[in-house]
């Protein structure tokens, strides 16, 4: 016959196997998911950016153009067809020779295959394309191209027109 106290804590070990089991479980998932997140962050982005060259490659200049959030529809005032052919046209050489590279993040020179830099509301490319380099600014939301409005990451503060620190 069982004792009274035969059961006593079996339900405080059962509740530290479980608080065990699911830090473990926890612990895991934070070294699994971080380097992930991490290194695919910035996919979508770049998807979009190979997407550009290769628009150049097929010499689809209008479809490029239009990655740059213009179109007949909704015109860029500020960045026409002319300057932007200027900028990316068949005389900048051949657009299958570009390549995107990261000297603004501090972890460039560690990480050869990290290409971007998160900023804000968007990511920051640094693209060699004929004799030039770039800075590349892809929004989040919308994935719309445009020059970087500025070289790196500016601190947050300045972003929002505070003072810096």
């Amino acid at each position: 016959m069982a004792g009274y106290l035969d059961q006593y804590g079996a339900g405080e070990e059962r509740r530290e196997n479980i608080v065990k089991k699911t830090l473990i479980a926890l612990a895991v998932l934070i070294l699994v998911g971080a380097p992930l997140l991490y290194t695919f962050h910035n996919v979508r982005q770049e998807r979009q950016l190979k997407q550009f060259f290769a628009l150049l490659a097929a010499h689809d200049y209008k479809g490029a153009y239009a990655l740059w959030g213009c179109t007949d529809a909704t015109p860029c005032t500020g960045y026409t067809m002319a300057a932007f052919m200027q900028d990316w046209g068949p005389d900048k050489g051949d657009p299958k020779n570009y390549r995107i590279t990261g000297p603004h993040h501090f972890l460039a020179g560690l990480i050869p295959e990290l290409h971007s830099r998160s900023c804000g509301s968007g990511v920051i490319f640094n693209v060699n394309f004929g004799n030039e380099q770039n800075d590349l600014w892809i929004e989040r939301n919308n994935l719309a191209i445009g020059f970087s409005p500025f070289p790196g990451c500016p601190a947050p503060g300045a972003m929002l027109g505070g003072r810096p620190r």
